[in-house]
């Protein structure tokens, strides 16, 4: 029996990594895609629904935390990279998805640049969370 006062620990972590010269309002977009990104396709970080007092329904959400942290160019280049490399549930969001309206234009303006030369503005990674503090090495939490 779990006592409600007892700290959840997760072996996993979802966190998002933003450049830190994004404007507030690109922040929160940023996030809010990125995120979208790891609940659709991981579904072990859904939790259940939600109901208030009177049955009213609510969607499901993440069942843990979301870190959000923020770094320079070079961090999200690393980053990246590193996520890659471990092969970690990733999303990315460049900086040529602030002009695009649509999910289809957004793919688009992603495949049209290699890995190596995304011009970065968030990324966001899932897995063991060993494996995504090694990821984001060099970041700071969002303030």
């Amino acid at each position: 029996m779990t006592n409600e006062n007892t700290a959840v620990r997760f072996e996993t972590k979802i966190a998002v990594l933003l450049r830190e010269d994004l404007e507030p309002w690109q922040r929160l977009n940023v996030t809010a895609f990125l995120v979208s990104g790891l609940g659709s396709e991981i579904p072990e970080v859904i939790g259940v629904p939600y109901a208030d007092a009177d049955g009213t329904p609510y969607l499901p959400m993440f069942r843990q935390p979301v870190l959000v942290l923020e770094g320079t160019k070079e961090n999200l280049t690393a980053a990246h990279g590193r996520a890659l490399s471990r092969a970690l549930p990733r999303s990315v969001f460049t900086s040529d998805l602030f002009v695009t309206g649509n999910d289809r234009d957004n793919r688009a303006a992603v495949r049209a640049v290699p890995k190596d030369r995304l011009d970065l503005v968030g990324l966001a990674v899932y897995g063991p969370r060993n494996a995504v503090d090694k990821v984001l090495k060099g970041a700071r939490m969002h303030p």
